[in-house]
This record gives structure tokens, C-alpha cells and sequence, in this order.
């Protein structure tokens, strides 16, 4: 069903006359919905920032997670806050429209109410009215952009790129853009994007003579004010992503680097100093107290949409630290008052991004029906139908992964299987059509070859303690990439205050201990290592949809958690 914004007005102001149930009578009474979007402009300097879209042109379902776990200077700080935790922090009314785009609060229904969040035609529109009154604001793309959806994958990332040349980006970081080859990003960074884009990295070098691959920052003026972004690429692409697809470049944090070039570009002339970050948001917090004179920190990679900076004190003075979500949800304005060459004031919203309130961009809306053509029959194809939501966020599994892990151990006569905890994957609501876009929302990767692999209980736990290391290492620098890897078959504890190899107890596969000297079949997908072979996962999902028809609810394997007590990052 698809209605106009005209059409969705109208429906929203019989609910409000109707008390509707999410309390939408005060969030978004006709006239309130009209304003959604009109933000004052402050200061003379305006920043616009969006994130990990992975790729999603189109307007989407999306759940935000009901895990997000901090420990040690991390707990039950943001971004790890979930549900009524995250609305009282916030100050967001339960049951608005603004409850339902920051948690998983109510998910279904809100999302029948409020409709599809995202699209490229219609963040369009959102910039172009946010930049109409904010002259000379910059568009940053913090990453995580050129992959993420099949037209992404079959087109080279082409399609993205296009897109963000007509959205207006001027600066963009990477992270999943290298997972393209390093040769097909130079190749676009040196034909798409010159003199229309700068693309920035601080800590990406040669292996050989540790020579700069990128700019480091470029240095632009906003209203007569010199304003320096600074690129900081995800740090450990070559470990969380395949090292041969970049054979010859070096990643890392460097914080010393980064300190170097802040203050080369403050020598420079530099009056405004921000680093467009892929780092997640707890490495920017700690390199946010560890890095003088960065005035804003715009972040991503983590996926947290959070409504407000955190304010870090440094040796300097202060750093605003943002994240501004993922999946073209949410569109970030910072403003900024600067005086007498210092950042005197500032304002900051993180704008939910509406497809029911927001006109489509007529320009854009052309470019992305004709970069879908071509695929248009293949994307529609109907794989089966789903009685419960899928979606994919949270520390330790989705309904959508357990969908790929039973598919996995199904199709491959399995004991157990792994999927990678990738945050990225658009989310379904019950009763609707998988299709193959769909499939594609959670699969397209330039390695997607299943494996099937003979392995000893002790591996399997190695394996699981080390990905468990990644996520709750209590030092945000050694963090090293997503979420959880998703656990099919195997039931297990995790203790949540043990360090490192003693984390994950009590294995079971059906109703046994897991022997660490006995060989189970293991099925997975997204091999690192290079040379490996095996039919693409989204192959071997979508036989077994096919065969399906219809999937019933997904009855999620999650570890029972140890250490958890009054951790506000657990619903």
C-alpha cells in the first residue's frame, strides 16, 4: 500500500482525532507533521551528515536493536541504551513518532503506522530544504555506502556513487567501499568523484613506504570560515574484511597521527576542525579524550542513531561526539556559532528521515528507476512469505540471521553454523513477501561463498571467544568489528565480566555437551581467506525460501547472558 503525502495527512489526523493507540496525537497531529522538519537555523557554520546507508536507495523497514550492551566506561552510556532507557535519557516521548525511529519500541505496529524511513529521493528533498536555509553547508558521507544492496553489488557500487554525486556529497570516508578492491575505489575516486568529491582518510598508508593512499582532511570554507574535515576510515578493515582485497594498504586508529593533522590543519587556518569518523562510537569517545582540538567527531559504523552529542573533555576543552544511524534513516545537522575564530555555540539534531512526510526528489526518484531497471524483474522475484518480523540488529542475533543460520544447517546437513554479526540488513514486517531484494539486503557481499568445514568443539569455542573478545573487549581500541557472530545449533552461556577465552561456557548441540575433541560439520558464508570457493549464501537462502513458502516465526538461539544485571543496553 502506498499513499501520498496529501493521503498519510489526512490518515494521521483522523488517528489523532481517534486518540490513536502510539499516542500519535501529540507527536504527529496533522499541523505538527507539516513542521516536522523545519529547524531553525543557528551560527554560521552547517554540517549535514548521514552513514552506513548501505546502499538502500529505496525506502525501507528498519528496527533498531533491543541489545546494545556497554561494559566497563561504556555501561549504560550511548550509544548503549535501548528502548525506555533510551527515551528517558533522551527526553523522547513514549509512543511518538520520534520513540518509534530511535528504538525497537512497539516495532510492527509503529512501523504500519509511521510507514518506510529512508530513500534517496527523499533525503533529497530533506537536504535540499535544510541546505535552502543554511548556505554554504557541507554534505558528509561517513561510509559503509557502495555495498549493502544487490543493484550495489551488480553494478560495482556504480549506482551509489551516482546517487551521492546528485544527493550533493562533498566528503565521504570507507569501509565497506574497500571490500570493492582497492582498484575499483581509486578508479572511482579518480574519475567519478574528481573535483566533485573529496574522499579522506588519516590513517590509510602504503604497506611499503607508509606514503598517504588519501587526503588526509581538506579544508573548506563555509560563510568566509575556513572548516577542516578530517577522514578517518574504519580501522581494521584488513582484519573485519577480506586483507586481499587491499593487499598493499595499512589501516589502524592512529591517534598520534590524527593529533599530527589536527594540528596541521589548525596551522593551516583551520577555525573549525571535524573528523568524519568510521571508527563506531565508543573508539570515537576514547579518541575524543585522547585528541586535543577536534571540535566534532560525526560518526558511524556502529549504526547508532542517537539523538543528541555526547560532549567529551579533553585537554583542550571539548568534542562533540555524534552517530547518525544507518540505512539513509536519519540525516544529522549540526550547527555551529563560531567567533573570533573559536566554536562559541552549538545546536545538533539527528532528523528521522520520513518516506510519508517528505515529498520524493523528482531528479533523484528518475536516477534510482533507472539504475533499477534493468534488475527490476530479477529483485521482485517472491521467495516466500514470513509470519513473524525479521530484522537483524542487536549484540547476538536477528530473526533474520537465525532465518540464514536454519537455512545454512538445513541445505548443508549441518551440526551447527556461524553467520557474520553484520549490523547492515533492512528489516520485513509479518505477513510480507521476502523477495530476492530482500535476501540481497543481507547478503550482498563480494565474498559470499558458503563453507562447509569439519571442526572440533574446542575450535567452535575458540572461534566464538574471539568474536565475543571483539565486541566486549572493555577497550573500545581493541574492538575490531560487528556484532556477535550468529550461533545456529549450539546453546551456550556467556559471562559478560570474564576476559578474554572465558566468556563462553556450557556448549550444548542437541541436549550434549559440545566435546572439544569431536568433529562437527560447520556451515557458514563471508570466508575471509582468500581462494575459497562454494555457492553464494544468497543461493543457498533463497532454495530453501523457495522450498519453504511460508516461514514461520523464528525461534531466536540466544546465549543465556551472565553479568547482565541492571545493564540498560538489554530491553
Amino acid at each position: 500500500m502506498s499513499m501520498n503525502r496529501r493521503e498519510f495527512m489526512q490518515v494521521l489526523a483522523v488517528a489523532s482525532a481517534a486518540g490513536f493507540a502510539l499516542n500519535s496525537r501529540h507527536a504527529l497531529s496533522a499541523g505538527n507533521a507539516r513542521n516536522f522538519y523545519d529547524l531553525p537555523s543557528f551560527g554560521n557554520v552547517s554540517l549535514l551528515h548521514f552513514t552506513d546507508c548501505h546502499a538502500q536507495l529505496q525506502p525501507i523497514y528498519f528496527r533498531e536493536p533491543n541489545v546494545n550492551i556497554g561494559l566497563g566506561e561504556s555501561l549504560n552510556r550511548p550509544p548503549h541504551l535501548v528502548g525506555e532507557r533510551l527515551l528517558k535519557s533522551f527526553g523522547i516521548r513514549p509512543g511518538t513518532i520520534d520513540a518509534h525511529a530511535f528504538t525497537s519500541l512497539d516495532f510492527d505496529k509503529a512501523a504500519r503506522t509511521y510507514g518506510k524511513v529512508g530513500g534517496f529521493a527523499h533525503l533529497s528533498t530533506l537536504v535540499k530544504k535544510i541546505r535552502a536555509s543554511r548556505p554554504g553547508a557541507l554534505l558528509l558521507d561517513g561510509g559503509d555506502t557502495w555495498q549493502g544492496s544487490a543493484t550495489a553489488l551488480w553494478t560495482k557500487g556504480q549506482d551509489m556513487v551516482d546517487a551521492c554525486k546528485l544527493l550533493g556529497v562533498d566528503v565521504m570516508t570507507g569501509h565497506w567501499e574497500f571490500t570493492l578492491g582497492a582498484e575499483r575505489v581509486q578508479q572511482i575516486i579518480d574519475n567519478d568523484f574528481k573535483g566533485k568529491l573529496d574522499f579522506v582518510a588519516q590513517n590509510i598508508k602504503t604497506n611499503d613506504f607508509g606514503d598517504p593512499v588519501f587526503p588526509h582532511y581538506v579544508i573548506r570554507p563555509i560563510n568566509g570560515i575556513p572548516v577542516a574535515i578530517i577522514g578517518q576510515a574504519f580501522p581494521y578493515t584488513p582484519i573485519a574484511n577480506p586483507r586481499h582485497m587491499i593487499p598493499d594498504w595499512s589501516f589502524g586508529i592512529q591517534d598520534d597521527h590524527m593529533q599530527k593533522v589536527v594540528g596541521e590543519a589548525r596551522a593551516k587556518g583551520a577555525q573549525v576542525v571535524v573528523v568524519l569518523s568510521h571508527n563506531g562510537m565508543d573508539v570515537d569517545l576514547k579518541m575524543a579524550a585522547r585528541v586535543s582540538g577536534i571540535d566534532a567527531i560525526m560518526g558511524g559504523h556502529t549504526h547508532d542513531g542517537i539523538p543528541a552529542p555526547s560532549i567529551v573533555k579533553n585537554p583542550g576543552g571539548q568534542t562533540l561526539v555524534t552517530n547518525a544511524g544507518s540505512n539513509g534513516k536519519f540525516l544529522g545537522v549540526l550547527d555551529l556559532d563560531v567567533k573570533g575564530g573559536k566554536v562559541t555555540g552549538f545546536k545538533y539534531k539527528l532528523l528521522p528521515v520520513f518516506a510519508n512526510l517528505i515529498e520524493p526528489d523528482a531528479e533523484m526518484a528518475a536516477l534510482i528507476k533507472k539504475v533499477r531497471a534493468p534488475y527490476e524483474a530479477k529483485l521482485a522475484e517472491k521467495l516466500a512469505v514470513t509470519e513473524g518480523t525479521l530484522y537483524r540488529r542487536g549484540n547476538f542475533n536477528g530473526t533474520f540471521d537465525q532465518l540464514i543460520l536454519d537455512a545454512l544447517m538445513e541445505v548443508k546437513g549441518a551440526d551447527a553454523a556461524f553467520s557474520p554479526g553484520f549490523r547492515w540488513g533492512t528489516s520485513l514486517l509479518s505477513g510480507q513477501t521476502i523477495t530476492l531484494e530482500h535476501l540481497m539486503d543481507q547478503t550482498a557481499i563480494t565474498y559470499p561463498q558458503t563453507t562447509l568445514t569439519e571442526m572440533t568443539g574446542a575450535t567452535i569455542k575458540d572461534i566464538m571467544e574471539d568474536v565475543c573478545d571483539n565486541l566486549f573487549n572493555p577497550d573500545p581500541y581493541k574492538q575490531q568489528g560487528g556484532d556477535m557472530v550468529r550461533v545456529g545449533g549450539i546453546g551456550y552461556t556467556c559471562d559478560l565480566r570474564q576476559g578474554m577465552g572465558k566468556r563462553i561456557n556450557n556448549m550444548m548441540l542437541k541436549g550434549k555437551p559440545l566435546d572439544p575433541n569431536k568433529k562437527y560439520k560447520v556451515a557458514g558464508w563471508a570466508p575471509v581467506a582468500e581462494g575459497a570457493t562454494g555457492e553464494p549464501v544468497w543461493d543457498v537462502v533463497a532454495g530453501y525460501l523457495r522450498d519453504k513458502k511460508v516461514i514461520t516465526p523464528r525461534k531466536l538461539n540466544l546465549p543465556k547472558l551472565i553479568g547482565i544485571k541492571g545493564n540498560d543496553g538489554i530491553a
